[in-house]
């Protein structure tokens, strides 16, 4: 029943009484602080690569990687514009690196993720370990490790960057530092931690708890899709087609303690039912073209577009080609936070 007209100025009267003591009444925004379903800001988006792909190799002319220290196009969610964020937990951009370049040592307390999208010759050094970057790698910089990026090849190298920015943010627990050296000295020899921590083996002493970030940092591309191979001889699910997170070999639990990451192998013509989630999911094209509809948004997708599913908006899938997809969301914080749900359709 609506107010009497009286009764409506005495509350107005109220609120801005009580506002002079930073105050608020919670009757007037309950809806919004606690809604019956989620009601995400953030927008389906889809960024096709062809048409960002001058823009970013026109940045690598106009500023260089020691400048920005990072040189990285931000992927904005058109409904959270200024705030640099793909959803509201998330933070993605596409980052360049010249022939000859280095992008400066650095550490945070943000943890990021890469997908290599582009080029050869580039490698990232993360603790004293360097890993060459191929095509479709998916490599780690865990919180607070010192990491460095270069590029010895002879063409650009464009990559998928994704972190946990807004997350860090939302907490006011963001640190960064500035190494002394431009470039880690490598204490390792390349592919040390992937034969101590991803070969089925451990250093006997090593023992860490779930919540710990994986040792290895790098996940090959070659064993990514060597496995997709092998499981795609058997029958999709039909909401999933054939899916697979990557995992902390030590833990069996995520690499990143708030964000996940998945690839995901639809066969030419397979079509996903639909299923929504609670995590808002971004998602890159390896290999394939296909169509998705994200909401009641649909685009059609090929090799390295991206595009975003909010939180609890349906995705479908169809595939016009063998599809290879790799996503990356915020799901492993959810789930420890007795937060995610997820509804097949």
């Amino acid at each position: 029943m609506a107010a009497l007209p009286d009764t409506a100025a005495q509350r107005a009267e109220f609120y801005q009484r009580i506002s002079e003591h930073h105050m608020t009444p919670l009757w007037e925004v309950l809806g919004a602080l606690v809604p019956p379903r989620p009601s995400s800001p953030a927008l389906p988006a889809l960024w096709r690569y062809n048409n960002l792909r001058p823009h970013v190799l026109d940045a690598g002319h106009l500023i260089t990687a020691e400048e920005a220290e990072r040189r990285v196009l931000v992927l904005e969610n058109p409904g959270l514009r200024g705030q640099s964020c793909i959803t509201q937990s998330l933070y993605a951009g596409l980052q360049l690196i010249l022939p000859g370049e280095v992008a400066p040592a650095h550490r945070h307390t943000q943890s990021a993720l890469r997908l290599v999208m582009e080029g050869q010759g580039a490698y990232t050094a993360v603790d004293g370990e360097r890993t060459r970057m191929q095509r479709g790698d998916f490599i780690l910089t865990p919180a607070w490790t010192w990491h460095d990026h270069g590029n010895e090849g002879k063409e650009p190298v464009v990559w998928l960057d994704g972190l946990d920015i807004p997350l860090v943010r939302s907490f006011d627990a963001g640190f960064s530092e500035k190494s002394g050296i431009t470039t880690q000295i490598p204490e390792r020899p390349e592919g040390d931690a992937l034969a101590r921590y991803g070969s089925n083996l451990l250093p006997v002493d090593y023992a860490p708890t779930a919540a710990d970030p994986a040792r290895v940092f790098v996940y090959p591309f070659e064993k990514t899709c060597e496995a997709m191979r092998q499981i795609a001889r058997t029958t999709p699910d039909p909401h999933l087609g054939h899916k697979l997170r990557f995992v902390n070999p030590a833990t069996g639990a995520s690499p990143l303690p708030t964000m996940g990451a998945c690839v995901q192998r639809l066969p030419a013509g397979f079509e996903t039912r639909p299923v929504r989630a609670t995590d808002g999911t971004v998602v890159l094209c390896l290999e394939g073209h296909g169509h998705v509809s994200v909401g009641n948004q649909d685009w059609a997708f090929g090799e390295n577009d991206v595009f975003v599913v909010p939180s609890w908006h349906a995705l479908s899938l169809h595939a016009r080609s063998d599809t290879l997809l790799f996503s990356f969301s915020d799901r492993p914080v959810q789930q420890t936070l007795g937060l995610l749900r997820e509804e097949r359709l």
